[in-house]
Parts: C-alpha cells; structure tokens; sequence
C-alpha cells in the first residue's frame, strides 16, 4: 500500500454499526457501508480484521475485481498517486485515509489480506461505498421570493452545518440545505453556500437575476509548495461599474490589511492581471509563517465585495528525508513534507551530492552501507525545478534516529 506524509486536514469521521463478513477465522470489520462527502475533502475508511493463522505479508485496497485475476492494489492507481494513506498495520487496524477526493473517486472499496499460509486470502465484502459530491446552489421560487437549496448528489453524512454567503459576506448558517429569502432591488447579487469545517468547499457562486453579478472564483483552493519557492495565487471577478480598489490580504489579520503594505512580505509581494482577471498574488522567496489563507478582496464606486468568502489556503513547506527499514539489508528513504506537494511534482535523489538517474518518486529503498551504526553515504532529495531548495542531506547519523 502506497504511503505518503500529510499535513492536518478536515476529514470525514464515520461512526456507525459495523458490518462484519467472514468465515472460519477471517473477517473484515468496516465502521460504515455508505459514505457520502465532498469533493477535495479527505474520508477515513475505517476497518479491521481478524485470520485464523500465519503472519500477514499483504494488505492492501482494491475497488474492482476481475473473474480469475487478483484485485489490483489502489496503492499502484496513478489516479490516487499521492492521495492515499494506509493507517492501517498487519495484524488488525485496515485503515484507509484517501485525501483530495474527486467525484471519479466514488466506488465501493474492499481491503484484502494475505498470508504466508496456504489458501491464506481473504477480501472483505460488501465493502464500504463512498459517494464524492460537489455544492451547487439552485433557485426555485418566484420573481421576488425565492428558495435557495444547497444542492449535493447525495445525502452528506453526519448532518453538516450549511454556511451561507452574499456577494462574500457571512450571511446565515442552518443544519437545513434551504434558504429563503425575498429579492430586493439589488438584481446584482451572488449566493453560495458551504458546509461548515469545509468553507473552502464552497460551491460557484450563482446570479439571483440572470448571469449579472458580483462574484469572485479563486483558481486554486489549496496550494502546498516548497520554502524559498515563488507561488502565484489567482481568482477572476466580476465588479460592475468602475472598480476602485483591489487587493490581497491574509483572513487571520483582524482587518483586511493590503499585502503590499505589510512589512512582513516587503518586496516579496506583487500583483498581476486586470479586471476580469485572473488578477493574481504573487508571493517570492516563502517561508514556513507565509502558510495561511489568503482572500481576495475589491470595491466599486457602490459595492463591496465581503471579506468573509473563503479564499486560497496555501501551505509551505520544507524537506526532510526520514530514513525507516525495509527487508533485511535494506532502508527505504521517504522524501517527507508537512503537506502534499501541489501538481504531483517528480523527485530527484542525491547520493554523496551526486544526481541518481532513479527513482523519480517520492520513496527511494537501496542497500545503504552502514558501519558501526553509521550512514557511510550522505542522501538527500529535492523536487524538478527546485534543484536548490534541496533537503538536508542525511549522513553519519544513526539510521534508528530517523526510524518510524
């Protein structure tokens, strides 16, 4: 099972009866059958099991199973490369983290076993089914009152909190997907709705006349990048009539502050684009404390575009190489960061400060030569196109002191 190092993010915690399928000893026990949840949001699919015999030596999840042919291994899916974490062990726990989720993710997923015994397969049916959605706003009613529903293709699981906004402004929150509301004179505005612990999953922005009104639609919902890289964070906007101001600011600044004057980004800061956009932030040289949400923000000469609409999460992250054993004789060498490195990058190792030709990913297993407790070769990794923002390299350390 692929395994990969992940930052904190808002994910689907299902508790529910158990579904327990098995025979003579074996069985796989999943936490739920149906979970429903949002695009680019993170699920946990919790499951253990039991065998009556022998050591475990493979476990792993599979969503299809051909007719006389073993389930392929989600793990080797270049769909989830990069998105999947198994938390689970070879004893019991067969847990399942998947991140990012996409719509295309929506499957029935089953966990198999096996062991050094003969015969000694199992997989776990009926599995556990998650449905990816996305928010859409839809209207129904009349020309002055109006009912907005916060609209998914399936039912959410665990009863979220629906978070409304108003041309960008925090309107009002409810356990209910519906919002009524009576058209003013103001035929400019935009609704969108969220779930609350996922604001920045918040659906389009939808007209309540036509397709005139004011909205802002970021590029990207979360970015995660390397120290000392550049980033370009983007949204488009619509503002009728003569846009007076626009600009950048971080959503935990008590007030929206204009980046460009803010010390702490001085000349690391500049905009690009125009109106209609995309109007972009571009940020040099990052560091670990630029790691924040960022919000976009622009006024007319009779409208101002709220400050409460979620924005860009960016992330910023170092490299560590972490160093954990592998069969007799060998290490494995992780290329480690504190979030998922946006765009899927290719990996590039170091040995004794000298380029390998492979691999190209994130982990990297060779017979590393120990004496006396100690690395005799230094290793260290990096990303395509940031040749200079390299990892510390590890050498002459005591191996267990990088073990996990």
């Amino acid at each position: 099972m692929a395994l990969r190092t992940a930052g904190s993010v808002l994910g689907v915690f299902v508790w529910s009866v158990a579904v327990v399928l098995g025979q003579d000893g074996w069985s796989v026990t999943y936490t739920t059958q149906s979970i429903c949840t949002l695009k680019g949001s993170t699920v946990d699919l919790f499951c253990s099991y039991t065998y009556p015999r022998g050591k475990v030596t493979t476990t792993f999840w599979f969503t299809e199973w051909g007719t006389g042919v073993e389930p392929e291994d989600l793990g080797q899916d270049p769909e989830y490369a990069g998105r999947l974490e198994y938390h689970g062990d070879k004893k019991k726990d067969c847990t399942l983290k998947i991140t990012d989720l996409r719509e295309r993710d929506s499957a029935t997923y089953k966990f198999r076993l096996l062991t050094d015994q003969e015969g000694g397969k199992f997989s776990g049916s009926p599995g556990a089914t998650l449905s990816v959605t996305g928010l859409q706003v839809k209207l129904t009613g009349g020309y002055q009152d109006k009912t907005l529903t916060c609209s998914t293709t399936c039912t959410l699981t665990d009863n979220p909190t629906y978070i409304w906004y108003k041309n960008g402004q925090h309107l009002d929150e409810s356990t209910s997907p519906q919002y009524k509301y009576s058209v003013s004179n103001d035929y400019d505005d935009s609704y969108s709705c969220a779930v609350k612990g996922h604001e920045d999953l918040h659906s389009p922005a939808v007209c309540v006349q036509g397709q005139r009104c004011y909205r802002v639609t970021n590029t990207k919902r979360r970015i995660c990048v390397l120290k000392g890289s550049t980033v370009d964070i983007s949204c488009t906007y619509v503002g009728y009539y003569s846009t007076t101001s626009s600009f950048w600011f971080r959503s935990d600044k008590s007030t929206p502050e204009d980046l460009t004057t803010d010390p702490g980004y001085a000349g690391r800061v500049e905009y690009t684009g125009t109106y209609k956009g995309p109007f972009t932030l571009r940020i040099t040289d990052l560091r670990e404390e630029d790691s924040a949400e960022y919000r976009f923000t622009f006024k007319t000469d009779n409208f101002d575009w709220g400050h409460s609409f979620p924005g860009t999460t960016l992330s910023v992250t170092g490299l560590q190489v972490n160093v954990t054993p592998a069969v007799e004789g060998q290490k494995t060498l992780t290329c480690i960061t504190t979030c998922t490195l946006t765009d899927n990058p290719t990996y590039i190792w170091y040995k004794n400060g000298q380029r390998l030709d492979e691999p190209t990913s994130q982990q990297y297993s060779s017979n590393i030569l120990v004496v006396l407790g100690h690395s005799v070769d230094s290793y260290s990794c990096t990303v395509e196109h940031h040749e200079d923002l390299h990892s510390p390299a590890v050498c002459k350390y005591e191996l267990n002191y990088y073990s996990t």
